[in-house]
């Protein structure tokens, strides 16, 4: 995944009521679980079936740091999916999310005013409307930049256009993200 997808699931991971199974082992049996087999386990962390069992039965203890990052990945992504759903939908029905970013912002305005891209720093919160297209976005495996689009879209009416008061014919660039960061 790219910057803004990694950083939306980072937001969902912050809303966990519980940390995820810490020991290699333990991983192995909640992935077996939630997948229905070995087989599928395997197949997800393309590792042989036989290697599954033998965490499960903790014959083998500690992962290989590669095998480790997929293994913790996978867990993650099935974790309290009812705490992230919930999550989910207070941020696209009431609660928005907080946009905190560092990046060049340029602009295509009206004549006489400087549209020169420049470094920002921007801490904003977006209204659902925003939660809820990144969220759809990502969930349907949007590409980085359709959710960049998404975002810049978001800050230009909310930051720079200040929601339809100011600066009508304002065009937003929002390019060379140094970090982008989501919170619900």
């Amino acid at each position: 995944m790219g910057m803004i997808g990694d950083s939306l699931d980072r937001a969902l991971h912050g809303t966990f009521t519980q940390p995820i199974p810490k020991s290699g082992p333990a991983q192995m049996r909640y992935l077996v679980k939630q997948l229905k087999g070995t087989k599928r386990v395997a197949d997800a962390l393309a590792i042989s079936q036989r290697t599954v069992e033998r965490y499960v039965r903790n014959q083998i203890k500690r992962p290989r740091a590669e095998l480790a990052a997929r293994l913790e990945s996978e867990v993650k992504k099935r974790w309290q999916p009812q705490v992230r759903a919930r999550a989910k939908r207070a941020a696209t029905t009431t609660g928005g999310i907080v946009i905190d970013t560092r990046a060049r912002f340029g602009f295509t305005a009206a004549p006489g005013s400087t549209d020169d891209a420049r470094l920002r720093l921007i801490t904003q919160a977006l209204p659902p409307t925003y939660a809820a297209r990144l969220f759809d976005a990502h969930d349907a495996g949007a590409n980085e930049a359709q959710l960049q689009a998404i975002a810049a879209e978001g800050l230009q009416e909310i930051y720079f256009k200040d929601r339809g008061r100011r600066a009508a014919g304002l065009a937003v660039e929002f390019t060379d993200i140094d970090y982008l960061d989501f919170e619900l």
